[in-house]
């Protein structure tokens, strides 16, 4: 079955060209466009989208927002979101990946690395662009009111554990993870999921938060 991709950015040129890029693809398929947030989350609904990519600035409700309202219904329990920010001028992605979102992407990556991201976060993994990670950690780990309540710390993982959470939080995937530590990707997978299970955390997104919080990474000064 392909995959059911809402776009949803208050741009129509942007939609468009997103939306002949998807349609080029075999594997996937636009099923709706909106361009606000509060479209973006009735389209979620009504369309039954795998997947929304989500600007994050948007009129009516923000990209933000309507994350947060999609993350928290039970019936899209299965929909995921795709983050897209302009990155110099945006500055609110830790906010989106607390509100539920499986990954983030600048806007200005080249057509296949916004296809391969879709097809990442639509098999259930989550997708954070390597560079500007830490840096947008570093950020807003600074502004109060950042704790995670529901989510644990590392202390209770084991040395192994914590190496493949250093690793998430900078942005590797299981293969890479694999590669790192001398591991299959299947046991890279196994730890991931476990780490998940300790901490209470809902994906990869909040693993990265967990770390960066926890002092288990250290950001880079921006």
């Amino acid at each position: 079955m392909p995959i059911r991709v809402l776009l949803a950015d208050d741009q129509t040129l942007v939609r468009a060209s997103f939306a002949m890029l998807v349609a080029s693809a075999g594997d996937m398929e636009v099923v709706a466009e909106a361009g606000t947030g509060r479209q973006a989350v009735d389209l979620a609904r009504s369309a039954r989208a795998d997947l929304v990519v989500m600007d994050i600035r948007m009129p009516d409700l923000d990209g933000i927002e309507a994350t947060r309202l999609i993350a928290a219904d039970e019936d899209l329990a299965g929909v995921k979101v795709l983050v897209l920010t302009t990155y110099d001028t945006d500055e609110h992605i830790v906010d989106a990946l607390r509100a539920g979102a499986s990954g983030f992407l600048v806007k200005d990556i080249r057509p296949a690395e916004l296809l391969d991201a879709i097809r990442t976060v639509a098999t259930g993994d989550s997708l954070l662009s390597p560079g500007p990670t830490s840096r947008l950690i570093a950020r807003f780990l600074r502004a109060p009111d950042t704790a995670m309540s529901a989510v644990g710390g590392p202390d209770g993982l084991s040395e192994r554990e914590r190496q493949v959470l250093t690793l998430v939080a900078r942005g590797f995937n299981n293969t890479e993870i694999a590669e790192a530590l001398g591991l299959s990707p299947l046991t890279a997978k196994t730890h991931v999921s476990r780490i998940m299970g300790k901490l209470g955390a809902r994906d990869r997104a909040q693993l990265v938060i967990v770390a960066y919080e926890s002092g288990l990474v250290i950001p880079r000064a921006v």
